[in-house]
């Protein structure tokens, strides 16, 4: 029985897709490459996020090209992201639940926690957790911390998140997920997961 909820924050509660795909059409504008679409970025997006650069290219990124690339990435997220809003039905479905929540994200830490407070939802979770280090790679040794700073028991917790990753992150720590459209990721990658697959995030909840 779910005791946890875990939310994924970039592409789950906070709908940022025209963000990332505008941001990732703005670092790769020197490489003259044909700008994504929503569908298009989706058909490449895998993590760690190098990978799905060097499919965007075609080739291995080169010494330093990833520090630049994910640096100019962040520069214009951070701006496109500020007309950026929560996904459709995220406050009250954070509101409904009366069980523990938490937030465990790849997003740095120093932003995303003034971010997540700018929509008033701070008071819903027990445990705000981004990055500190390095952004761009997987998601399974965050969770594991996450996982351990809590101290709830994996087999109690459900894991809501947009990406492959957040399926492989759960399943590393014991934990059930269930992994929604809206963000990063095709429903077909989604669904080779085995998790259930939702195209509304109210629907999550269906799988508590």
């Amino acid at each position: 029985m779910t005791q946890h909820i875990i939310w994924d924050w970039n592409g789950t509660l906070f709908h940022d897709i025209d963000a990332v795909v505008g941001a990732t059409n703005e670092v790769f504008k020197p490489y003259a490459l044909p700008a994504l679409t929503a569908d298009g970025f989706r058909a490449v997006y895998t993590r760690p996020i190098w990978v799905a650069y060097e499919r965007m290219l075609g080739r291995p990124l080169t010494e330093g090209e990833w520090e630049r690339l994910d640096q100019g990435f962040h520069e214009h997220y951070f701006r496109l992201a500020e007309v950026c809003r929560l996904a459709t039905g995220a406050e009250t479905m954070l509101a409904a639940w009366t069980g523990s929540q938490s937030l465990c994200s790849m997003a740095p830490h120093a932003h995303l926690v003034p971010k997540v407070d700018s929509f008033g939802i701070t008071r819903h979770f027990t445990r705000i957790d981004g990055l500190h280090g390095a952004t761009g790679g997987e998601k399974a040794a965050h969770m594991e911390e996450h996982i351990r700073a809590l101290d709830v028991d994996p087999a109690q917790v459900l894991v809501i998140g947009d990406s492959v990753d957040d399926g492989l992150a759960a399943r590393h720590v014991g934990a059930r997920a269930v992994l929604y459209t809206g963000g990063m990721t095709t429903r077909q990658e989604l669904e080779s997961t085995g998790f259930p697959v939702v195209d509304r995030l109210a629907d999550a909840l269906d799988h508590i």
